[in-house]
C-alpha cells in the first residue's frame, strides 16, 4: 500500500464510507449522527465499494453513526477484502459481543479502533472506560485483528487526565494506543492548555510506534494551537462517502465537492489533488493527514477551490450542509 501511495498519486489510499448515519449514542461534540436514519442497502453499499475498487483504493474504513448497526456490516467487509481492499471499522463498542467479534474475525476486518473519552460516562460523552473495559477485554481475548484505542483531549472532555489512564489500560490489553485533539462541532481548532499539553507529551511516550502515530507532528503543533504547513489531499487521496453516496471532501466539511461517487472519475481525483483546502492549517482530522502524508513533498497545489466540471454541479446532501461556501473560490 506504502509503494503504491509513492508511486502513483491517482488513486485514493483511504476512503471512509458510512453504512448508516444511525447512531445509539448522542455524545454533544459529534456531528456525524441521528438517531433515526435506517441502513444503507447493502446492495448500494456494494456497488459503492466496487466503484471505490475500481478507482484504486487501498482502505476502507467503516464508520457513522455507528456502523455496527448497520443489519450486514461483516458482508460489506468481506466485500471489500474480496476487492483487493484493507477493511476497517471506527466503532463506539457498545455493540461488541463474543459472538460479534468472531463474526468481524470471520469477515477479515484487518483493523478497529474505538475512541473512549473519559473514565466514566458524562453529559458530553458515554463512550467511557468504565463501561466499555468488559467489551476490551473481549477484544484483547477474541480479535484476530488489529485494535488501536483513542483518546481525546481538548474541547469539552472536563477530566483530561482520564486521557492516560485510558491509554495505559489500552497497553495492558496488548493495543496500540494514540490521543487526538478533539475538534468543536465545525471541526475548529481548540488549543491545550498547560495541564493538557503535559498529558499529551506524557501519552507520547506510551507504547509502540506504529501508523497511527504519522501524524504526531500535525498533532504538536495543534496543541500549540500552531497551524501546519501541508498540503491537504482530501478528495483524492482522502474521499469520505456520505449515507447519500456523495464524495465529501471530510466529515467537518461536508458539501464540497458533492459529487456522486458513481459519478467519481480519476480527472476528480487529479483536479481535488491539486485544490488548496483552507481549513488545512489547523484541521483536526488524522485520517486526511494519514492519506496525505505521502505527497506533502510534491505536486504544489494551485487550485482554491472546488471548480464545477461543464455540465454538472456539486450535489448536496440533504442531511449535510455545506461548510465551506463562503471560503472557496477559483484562484
Amino acid at each position: 500500500m506504502v509503494v503504491s501511495a509513492l508511486l502513483s498519486q491517482d488513486h485514493p489510499v483511504l476512503a471512509h464510507v458510512i453504512p448508516t448515519r444511525r447512531c445509539n449514542l448522542s455524545c454533544a461534540y459529534c456531528n456525524e449522527y441521528d438517531d433515526f436514519s435506517d441502513p444503507i442497502p447493502t446492495d448500494t453499499l456494494c456497488s459503492r465499494l466496487d466503484h471505490l475498487a475500481d478507482l484504486g483504493t487501498s482502505i476502507i474504513t467503516f464508520s457513522g453513526g455507528e456502523p455496527l448497526m448497520h443489519p450486514e456490516l461483516e458482508k460489506l467487509i468481506e466485500h471489500s477484502r474480496k476487492r483487493g481492499m484493507i477493511a476497517g471499522l471506527i466503532t463506539n463498542g457498545y455493540m461488541l459481543s463474543r459472538k460479534r467479534i468472531q463474526s468481524l474475525n470471520n469477515a477479515g476486518l484487518e483493523h478497529l479502533q474505538i475512541s473512549i473519552d473519559n473514565v466514566k460516562p458524562d453529559e458530553i460523552s458515554y463512550k467511557s472506560l468504565k463501561v466499555l473495559d468488559k467489551k476490551l477485554v473481549y477484544l484483547s481475548e477474541f480479535a484476530d485483528f488489529k485494535v488501536n484505542i483513542n483518546s481525546v483531549l481538548g474541547s469539552g472532555v472536563k477530566n483530561p487526565e482520564d486521557a492516560l489512564l485510558v491509554g495505559r489500560r489500552a497497553l495492558e490489553l496488548g493495543f496500540t494506543s494514540t490521543v487526538g485533539i478533539i475538534h468543536d462541532g465545525h471541526g475548529s481548532l481548540k488549543p491545550l492548555g498547560e495541564k493538557e499539553t503535559k498529558i499529551f507529551e506524557d501519552l507520547g511516550t506510551l507504547g509502540k510506534k506504529g501508523y497511527s502515530r504519522i501524524n504526531k507532528y500535525f498533532q504538536e503543533n495543534l496543541v500549540k494551537g500552531k497551524p501546519n504547513n501541508w498540503r491537504c489531499r482530501a478528495g483524492a487521496r482522502y474521499l469520505y462517502i456520505c449515507e447519500d453516496g456523495l464524495v465529501h471532501y471530510c466529515s467537518q466539511q461536508r458539501g464540497y465537492p458533492g459529487i456522486p461517487l458513481q459519478e467519481y472519475t480519476r480527472q476528480d481525483i487529479a483536479r481535488e489533488f491539486l485544490t488548496q483546502k483552507p481549513c488545512a492549517p489547523y484541521c483536526t482530522v488524522s485520517c486526511v493527514h494519514h492519506a496525505s502524508i505521502a505527497d506533502t513533498w510534491r505536486a504544489p497545489q494551485k487550485l482554491k477551490a472546488f471548480a464545477p466540471l461543464p455540465n454538472r454541479q456539486p450535489a448536496q446532501s440533504s442531511s449535510e450542509p455545506a461548510q465551506m461556501k463562503d471560503l472557496l473560490q477559483l484562484e
